[in-house]
């Protein structure tokens, strides 16, 4: 036994060894699944943190003011981004634009057009005319032409010198560059255009002083060709149509090319850098973030995903283990409540990444509200997150202890993942204790909302002492942040009262609002204990109130203690005739078997009770208690009774409860309450010196025998343990006066015992007639009430 005292409450929670199966990893042992565990917690708070935590650079826009002062980590070479865009816009620029010149474009379209003049003399030579020859016309050159025109075409083909004077006319009109449209080409020339020589792929710049036509100048020219002609206006429609048809600039501008070359210039310019020192400071805490500013914060954030990304990942994977490895071992050898089982660590490994993924979507939405309502600060939004639902749950599921641990790291990881920030680094600690001392002593669902508020107040509070330290201004902004604080009590106690259940279920274990569930008498259990073996529930109900009074007078869990008496001996509801509370006449079964089977008929009622309480999923920690609460004890009545019937000598272990030894307070409570209440029945005549004698002997007698070896209670325990039971049992066995005879019995022999009144009752109002008859039998109907 443990000689210290104990500091805090139990634990509700279940510490059974069968949910050590949840951690079964590979075979490997205890040590190295917690191990793994560690490793598997800390590379998946890696992974949620690291995108936006401490490794980025906040981000601001231009005029925003800086919340905290932001050094370079390293030397750095920070492109400058507007910079760069200007000297790649001016290498775009600087590129020339391409004209691609046709040198043969005259003498291609003149013999185009010649041909067409000795296909129509060829195929009217033929015989070939109207809709035949207009038919080949549009199939082999693309023209259509009228009746008339046609007539034309074929009356100039035929006569001598037209074919030819057309084509010379084409050469000599193509001897200058003709372009599409003249101004455009006109100032790209101004500004270098080349020219490039199709056929030759030679490029030369364009001469400002040689002369280019544009398509306005070609028709002129055209026009004024054909009025100094000998043609009719019929003939001169037909030419012009035919070259309307044919003529084309021989300077046109390549914008694929141009494109190309300039977007090949563009890209050929390096970025501009812009050197920054490790340690100097980019912006300072509450300045105007100026563009320069941002585009060097941007930067540092695509550093921090490049080569930095390793290291600094790196630096909070050593940081995260080494602060869960402390704290844990820290724990492990200066607190004595701390010993969280393996499947316990499960849970607080989930736990501590569901809150932290929590945080870190809950940035996110801050950060997009803060885009939405500029007027209010993105930080500010921080403080509606649930920051105390963490350490609330683990106090409620675990206990004091182990919530504090985890609030220390918690609130760590949340100063990371924020940015390094010291100021909700101290809130997500503060929040965290908080909510974990107000839900300690949780009686019923309405509980939980009391310390929602509580806690809703207390981060007001904080918030403003946090405001304080950080040296901040009392503004609007403080005003959004105490509202947002309020709410998120609120927040985290709602968010708390819907995952407990969950948590019970997947993790199996036993809270406290699970226990007041359990306390309901008309839960099945009890309601089949009470008709099956009324002796033992009545047995259970005062263990109850003895276990309860003795735990609150120690520091341990009444809740559990009374909840776990009422269920200790549910075993025996499945042969309750063999326990001696359930015999209310006739012969004892006992009688007629040997003390071995009586033995393991006793024994059998914790195996029953366990089976029991696991089919109706009463939680580890009423079922280890189940098991435990008799301990090794020795069953000393058929012990003796074996002795005297046998010659040989009797095994001791035969006649002792197979154990383990109660492992909890509560469990130790249990065990001496249910010994005590046992004895306080055989006791004649219940003096308080008789019962104080008769609980010290039963508690001497249980830790003499070792029963108590395992357990945390102290000797100063055991001495108020039995100054409480004392006290229950001399309200029990309270003394009472004696009453007076009824009158009825004064009257005897006036006949009232005559007529067979009920002596028990006031005698009925004097009857008018004195002669009023009895009915027979009344007395005989009284007598037999209550018998089998």
């Amino acid at each position: 036994m443990i000689m210290t005292e104990p500091t805090g409450e139990h634990s509700t929670s279940a510490r059974p060894h069968h949910r050590a199966q949840l951690l079964t990893l590979l075979g490997l042992d205890e040590g190295w699944q917690r191990i793994v565990l560690m490793a598997l917690l800390v590379l998946l708070l890696t992974i949620i943190i690291i995108p936006k935590g401490h490794l980025m650079m906040p981000s601001y826009a231009p005029g925003d003011v800086a919340r905290r002062d932001v050094k370079s980590p390293r030397d750095l070479l920070i492109p400058d981004e507007d910079l760069t865009a200007q000297k790649r816009t001016e290498a775009e620029v600087a590129v020339p634009v391409l004209y691609d010149f046709d040198a043969q474009a005259g003498v291609t379209i003149a013999a185009r057009v010649a041909g067409i003049f000795d296909f129509v003399s060829a195929e009217s030579k033929r015989g070939v005319a109207g809709a035949a020859l207009r038919e080949g016309l549009e199939n082999s050159f693309g023209l259509r032409f009228t009746e008339a025109e046609l007539h034309t075409l074929v009356a100039l083909s035929v006569e001598a010198g037209n074919k030819e004077w057309l084509a010379e006319l084409i050469e000599r009109l193509y001897r200058l560059k003709m372009v599409d449209d003249l101004r455009l080409f006109e100032r790209d020339r101004q500004q270098g255009a080349v020219l490039r020589n199709v056929a030759t792929k030679k490029e030369a710049l364009a001469d400002l002083n040689e002369k280019v036509l544009g398509s306005n100048d070609l028709q002129a020219l055209v026009r004024e060709e054909f009025r100094r002609s000998d043609y009719n206006p019929g003939q001169l429609k037909v030419l012009s149509s035919l070259l309307a048809n044919f003529l084309r600039p021989s300077v046109s501008y390549n914008q694929n090319e141009t494109e190309t070359r300039r977007q090949a210039a563009r890209d050929a310019v390096q970025p501009i850098l812009i050197q920054v020192k490790k340690g100097e400071i980019i912006v300072r805490e509450g300045d105007r973030v100026n563009p320069e500013q941002v585009n060097k914060l941007t930067a540092l954030r695509a550093q921090g995903s490049r080569e930095v990304l390793i290291s600094q990942v790196a630096g909070l994977i050593l940081s995260s283990f080494i602060l869960m490895f402390i704290a844990h071992r820290y724990g492990q050898r200066n607190i004595r409540k701390y010993r969280p089982q393996n499947a316990d660590l499960l849970f607080l490994g989930s736990t501590l990444v569901g809150m932290v993924l929590l945080l870190k979507v809950g940035g996110f939405v801050a950060t997009a509200l803060g885009s939405a309502f500029p007027y209010i600060e993105p930080g500010a939004y921080y403080y509606v997150l649930p920051f105390a639902a963490g350490a609330m749950l683990v106090r409620i599921v675990l206990n004091s202890e182990v919530a504090l641990i985890f609030s220390m790291v918690f609130a760590a990881l949340a100063g990371f993942l924020f940015g390094n920030s010291f100021e909700l680094f101290l809130f997500a600690l503060l929040s965290s204790l908080a909510g974990a001392h107000w839900v300690r002593q949780l009686t019923e669902r309405t509980s939980m909302f009391r310390a929602g508020a509580r806690l809703s107040m207390f981060n007001f509070m904080a918030i403003f002492a946090v405001h304080l330290v950080g040296g901040q201004d009392l503004g609007t902004g403080l005003l959004f942040e105490l509202g947002f604080g309020l709410l998120g009590g609120q927040i985290s106690t709602v968010l708390v009262s819907g995952i407990v259940p969950l948590v019970e279920s997947a993790f199996r274990y036993t809270t406290n609002l699970k226990l007041v569930e359990l306390a309901n008498m008309n839960n099945p259990l009890l309601r089949e204990l009470m008709i099956q073996a009324p002796g033992t529930y009545h047995h259970s109900i005062i263990v109850g109130n003895l276990a309860e009074a003795a735990a609150e007078t120690i520091g341990a869990n009444p809740l559990l203690a009374r909840v776990a008496a009422y269920y200790h001996d549910i075993g025996k509801a499945k042969k309750p005739l063999y326990f001696i509370e359930n015999l209310s006449s006739g012969e004892n079964k006992h009688d007629k078997l040997t003390p071995s089977m009586s033995a393991l008929i006793l024994m059998a009622h914790l195996k029953d009770g366990v089976e029991m309480a696991k089919e109706h999923r009463l939680g580890g920690v009423l079922v280890d208690i189940i098991h435990e609460h008799h301990g090794t004890s020795l069953m000393k009545f058929f012990y003796d009774r074996a002795k005297q019937r046998e010659e040989r000598e009797v095994d001791e272990h035969d006649y002792r409860y197979p154990g383990p030894k109660p492992q909890s307070r509560e469990a130790a409570l249990i065990m001496l309450a249910d010994a005590v209440e046992a004895a306080s029945r055989t006791l004649t005549d219940p003096t308080p010196a008789r019962i104080q004698g008769m609980v010290q002997k039963i508690v001497n007698n249980i830790f003499i025998d070792g029963q108590l070896d395992e357990c945390e209670l102290t000797l100063k325990d055991l001495h108020n343990i039995a100054k409480s039971f004392n006290r229950v049992l001399g309200g029990i066995f309270h003394h009472r006066i004696d009453y007076p005879e009824p009158v009825t019995k004064e009257r005897g022999d006036k006949g009232a015992k005559k007529n067979g009144e009920d002596r028990d009752r006031k005698p009925a109002e004097e009857s008018e007639d004195p002669k009023t008859p009895v009915k027979k039998g009344r007395t005989e109907d009284l007598k037999r009430l209550g018998m089998s």
